[in-house]
């Protein structure tokens, strides 16, 4: 295969129909996710594209999203008032996983937590994602904590 120019660009609204698919595409996705109703995704993208503290980034290739994350940067008082990063909703599109992409996404997130002056990035990731996990590591990431959910 011809390796065609990868391109990592915020998200527009029109790119929500290929962002929802790739969050949908995996077994906790398709119980959360849906494309039958766009309008509450258009209203939080809209909320996220009004925060400069957000970036809804997808990553393309030759014209198609191929991957996506939210980057958040998250000014705080601990760490001596340290401003820190988090990295959510990372997906690479099934076809292309194993390519190298995460590992292109998630090091553009780590740059941009650097230009932001983060002094830390984290994430979190589900704890059946074994695979997620290993993919974290090998990048550097550390599992140092140990996360909790409150469904509201």
């Amino acid at each position: 295969m011809i390796d065609q120019e990868l391109n990592i660009r915020p998200a527009t609204e029109t790119d929500l129909p290929e962002i929802i698919a790739l969050l949908a595409a995996d077994q906790l996705g398709a119980t959360r996710e849906s494309l039958d109703d766009l309008a509450p995704y258009r209203a939080a993208f809209r909320q996220i594209s009004g925060d400069p503290n957000q970036k809804l980034i997808v990553l393309e290739r030759g014209g198609r999203v191929v991957g996506t994350l939210q980057l958040t940067i998250v000014p705080g008082l601990s760490r001596k008032g340290s401003t820190r990063s988090i990295i959510e909703a990372v997906r690479v599109h099934a076809d292309e996983r194993g390519s190298g992409l995460g590992g292109q996404l998630i090091n553009w997130a780590i740059a941009e937590s650097r230009r932001e002056g983060c002094q830390l990035v984290q994430l979190t990731s589900d704890a059946t994602r074994e695979d997620a996990h290993r993919f974290y590591e090998r990048l550097g990431f550390t599992a140092s904590h140990l996360g909790f959910k409150l469904a509201l």
